[in-house]
């Protein structure tokens, strides 16, 4: 019984600590935002190319080819704005550009 509710308290935790994430103005300024890949593609290769490589596949940054397919949009945006891996650095583009570079990383 103590195992059940320690589960149920963990999983609750975890979908309130996501429904804050998901609140938060920025992040949901970027989802309303149908981003361009143009764009994104070339905020990429202006910020993101020179450790993650040219096409995405890594370099000195891990490799994004499929990345969204295992990361969500809002954890792709905090892992951006944050720089929480270094040596990644903070990043905050204004919330247009941010879905420029999601939409971006949604093809490759």
């Amino acid at each position: 019984m103590v195992v059940v509710v320690l589960v149920m308290a963990i999983i609750l935790s975890i979908a309130g600590f996501r429904h804050i994430q998901a609140s938060d103005p920025y992040i949901q300024a970027v989802l309303t935002i149908d981003g361009d890949r143009t764009r994104g593609e070339a905020i990429f290769k202006m910020n993101c190319a020179v450790c993650h490589g040219i096409n995405g596949s890594g370099e000195v940054g891990p490799n994004l080819l499929g990345v969204s397919d295992h990361k969500t949009k809002v954890s792709l945006i905090q892992q951006v704005t944050s720089g929480r891996t270094p040596p990644m650095p903070q990043f905050q583009p204004d919330p247009e550009s941010m879905a420029d570079l999601l939409a971006y990383l949604e093809k490759l």
